[in-house]
């Protein structure tokens, strides 16, 4: 049986029935997305990778507590968000500036470049990023790239709303002065 056409409601009561090719159609569909909200927080390539399969995995364990409240791509997302963190927090050990990142920076362009002055833009902004401090970085990736409101990181990160506020501000002005160092 193909689940290719089947609407993602039929594939979760699929996978609530251990169906493997439900499975791995769900994984087919989103696998690319949660790899990049993974990328954005772990910020190396294998790790992200290695977080993402163990995000699913733990999904389809926990598959019956999804009660269809949020869109199965929000509950997913969440659960590869909190696997990001914790990743990050048990190795913090680990320099990552130590692996090879890719780190965006603008060269400087002529008329005849094709690239688009917002995309040249937004390079240098997550390249600026990438710069940051890591709770900067990790608080900035959630509010601004992956859209959760400061409630959510509260809940997310496990740190008062106040504190958030407060870091959310300091990531933001360390951010504006990393982009006009240039």
């Amino acid at each position: 049986m193909s689940f290719k056409n089947e609407n993602i409601d039929q594939l979760i009561f699929q996978c609530k029935l251990q169906n493997s090719k439900a499975q791995m159609e769900i994984y087919n569909r989103y696998s690319k997305a949660m790899y990049n909200v993974a990328v954005r927080i772990v910020k190396d390539q294998h790790f992200a990778e290695d977080v993402m399969q163990e995000a699913f995995l733990k999904a389809f364990q926990k598959i019956d507590t999804f009660k269809g409240e949020v869109a199965f791509g929000a509950w997913l997302k969440r659960i590869v968000v909190n696997y990001s963190i914790d990743f990050c927090k048990k190795n913090s050990q680990f320099n990552f500036d130590d692996y090879e990142t890719k780190v965006y920076k603008v060269k400087d362009y002529t008329e005849e470049d094709v690239l688009d002055y917002t995309q040249i833009r937004v390079q240098e902004v997550l390249g600026a990023m990438q710069k940051l401090k890591e709770s900067y970085r990790m608080i900035l990736t959630l509010v601004l790239i992956e859209g959760y409101d400061l409630e959510e990181v509260c809940e997310i990160i496990n740190i008062s709303y106040a504190n958030c506020r407060t870091t959310l501000s300091r990531a933001k002005e360390s951010l504006r002065n990393q982009l006009t160092k240039k």
